[in-house]
């Protein structure tokens, strides 16, 4: 069209040159854009356990409206978090380690034991075998360790202080995994909220561009609006497609943090 007015005479030469900056610089755009894309699906398929040549995804065109999202109830349960691998894990090595007090305070009481014994004494080979050289004994022996140096002790304390130093790693997980559920719920519900305010920024701004367009071209403004309502309907239109992308990592990083959804007809069975 720019062209055309400038054949006609209406236009100048600058606003075909500005016109032809413009395609360009979208042209890189696109090739740039392409390129991310090309890398995704090579990160995709690594995922999936295939080689980046086996796996291809056409391109769709993008739909900036909102994305359906599942529901999330209003208050999830807390026992979603013990199918955390990190939470579990932590929580077996707090287990073990109240298992090691135990050990170490048990060297502090006697060791009994009971055994049996038989032979037979002498003074020459020659009355071995008589019966006043025979012996015999069974019963329990009761033994215990009276002094070590304090050595049982340092070890009943380094029990103790692994087990408190679990514990910590245990809590700091955990309230780690509230923060990372809160966080993604707030991000999800302000998200929602950020997404219906650009969608009428992008429209006003789209609209905008509708008018510009047709008032130069009826010879009512120049070139310059239309770039900048065209720079503008895209910088709202990019907005756009981010806040979708941020929603849609929000309810991934969701599902992560709470151990893989919220449906507690998967919780295991105590």
């Amino acid at each position: 069209m720019t062209k055309y007015r400038f054949e006609g005479g209406v236009s100048p030469k600058a606003d075909v040159a500005q016109a032809q900056t413009q395609l360009e610089q979208t042209r890189v755009q696109a090739s740039d854009i392409i390129v991310q894309r090309q890398q995704y699906e090579h990160a995709l398929a690594i995922l999936l356990g295939k080689s980046p040549a086996e796996l291809h995804i056409a391109p769709i065109p993008i739909n900036i409206q909102a994305p359906v999202l599942p529901d999330i109830p209003v208050t999830l349960p807390s026992q979603l978090l013990e199918r955390r691998p990190d939470i579990s894990e932590l929580e077996r090595r707090m287990a073990a380690a109240n298992e090691q007090i135990g050990i170490a305070q048990s060297a502090y009481y006697p060791s009994l034991n009971l055994a049996a014994a038989f032979g037979v004494e002498g003074t020459s080979a020659s009355n071995w075998f008589e019966w006043p050289s025979r012996f015999w004994a069974i019963g329990a022996t009761l033994s215990e360790t009276l002094f070590d140096r304090g050595r049982r002790r340092a070890t009943t304390e380094s029990a103790r202080a692994t087990y408190d130093g679990t514990v910590a790693n245990y809590r700091q997980t955990v309230l780690n995994a509230y923060q990372q559920v809160e966080n993604n719920l707030v991000a999800l519900h302000i998200l929602n909220t950020e997404s219906a305010q650009q969608h009428s920024a992008t429209a006003s701004a789209e609209e905008s561009l509708q008018l510009s367009e047709k008032r130069y071209a009826g010879g009512v403004d120049t070139y310059l609006q239309v770039v900048i309502w065209q720079t503008s309907a895209l910088t709202n239109e990019r907005n756009d497609i981010d806040i979708m992308r941020r929603r849609l990592e929000a309810n991934v990083l969701l599902i992560k943090a709470l151990g893989g959804g919220w449906d507690t007809s998967q919780l295991p069975n105590v």
